[in-house]
């Protein structure tokens, strides 16, 4: 074993993915890995590893990836010559005029399975696999049913069910997760030079998501947007209907802005962003802040208020959160885990979606 410095993976924690990722870099077989896991959790800094392991050509299979060889500088940038990325959204856009985006997803799958030209594989990522369609995973999955030993396909996902069974199972699953705290707020210190309080803040609003924490620590505005969202659905707690309707209106309007640049949902989206889809959008995030408040209700609620980010808002989360009970927040949490489910899959109406959350979220004193 030897000991390179600068040597192994730049992204944080995640050791039972890497333990995973250098023992199949040693078998060197053809295979598909599938890293997957929440938004903001890092997948992308942990693919910059793989890839960087992929191309490395230190010898020592121990001393990889070394970070410092031409494979490792041009897998993590990127630009290597037997990398090929591609994602729905890419296929949406290289399309043919007349052309189905089955047929240019196939048409860049055969164009991929090529000869490698300087390593000794051909490594193909595609992002967003979860977001391409039953038919494009089809396509996909005839090329993963023969493997070689001159191909890696390294698919990313945020909800991996979403992928067929059938590709899930050729696959090895590399789950990215949380960080703990400690290690995530160092981090936030090290590579944005934030105070060390502000970070230990920013570490537990993430929830110990990496690439979430950044983009707090990067974009104040997302933070600020989420602290009002969440302090305006803890005031609805003990207001009525009409109060809450009206609400459904504002929540959208403010979080649009914000929507207007995430990615596409839906691989059936188009490249401009239409006014239905920054609504959906939109919900999608709303209901993911009010998500993780009815579960910091849950968790401050049955006493353990330092397990709980939304803390920070009030002081009182825990007694709120025992006045509602378990048995009102548990359902509320299933309602909303639905609904952004349905929102993402383009099968609920983002207004009525909040309405109808809206008309479940538990009220005070009732």
């Amino acid at each position: 074993m030897i000991d390179l410095p600068g040597a192994g993976f730049r992204s944080l924690g995640q050791p039972a993915a890497r333990r995973m990722a250098l023992r199949a870099d040693r078998q060197r077989g053809g295979r598909a890995i599938l890293v997957h896991g929440p938004s903001g959790a890092g997948k992308g800094e942990f693919v910059d590893d793989l890839l960087a392991l992929a191309f490395c050509t230190e010898p020592d299979a121990s001393g990889r990836p070394c970070n410092a060889c031409r494979g490792c500088r041009d897998g993590r940038a990127r630009t290597h010559p037997d990398l090929v990325i591609g994602s729905p959204q890419a296929w949406r856009e290289q399309r043919g005029t007349g052309e189905s985006i089955v047929a240019a997803a196939r048409r860049w799958l055969l164009d991929a399975s090529g000869a490698p030209v300087v390593a000794d594989r051909r490594v193909v990522l595609i992002e967003s696999a979860d977001q391409a369609g039953e038919a494009v995973q089809n396509a996909l999955l005839k090329t993963l049913e023969e493997p070689t030993d001159r191909h890696l396909f390294i698919l990313v996902a945020d909800e991996p069910a979403r992928l067929l069974p059938t590709i899930r199972s050729r696959s090895q699953a590399l789950r990215i997760g949380p960080v703990a705290h400690a290690e995530l707020a160092r981090h936030l210190v090290e590579a944005r030079g934030l105070p060390r309080d502000q970070a230990d803040t920013l570490a537990r609003l993430a929830s110990g998501l990496p690439g979430l924490a950044l983009g707090y620590a990067d974009r104040t505005d997302l933070l600020e947007w989420r602290r009002r969202t969440q302090t305006r659905l803890m005031d609805l707690l003990g207001r009525g209907p009409a109060d809450r309707l009206e609400a459904v209106r504002d929540l959208l309007d403010e979080a649009g802005p914000l929507a207007a640049g995430q990615p596409a949902a839906s691989e059936e989206e188009p490249e401009a962003r239409t006014p239905a889809a920054v609504q959906r959008a939109a919900a999608i995030l709303v209901v993911e802040a009010w998500l993780a408040l009815a579960r910091d209700l849950a968790v401050a609620g049955a006493g353990r208020a330092d397990l709980a980010p939304g803390t920070e808002l009030t002081p009182d989360l825990g007694s709120l959160g025992a006045r509602i009970g378990p048995e009102r927040l548990a359902g509320m949490i299933r309602l909303l885990e639905r609904i952004v489910d349905g929102l993402r899959d383009n099968a609920a109406s983002p207004r009525l979606a909040l309405e109808r959350a809206m008309l479940s979220w538990p009220r005070t004193g009732s």
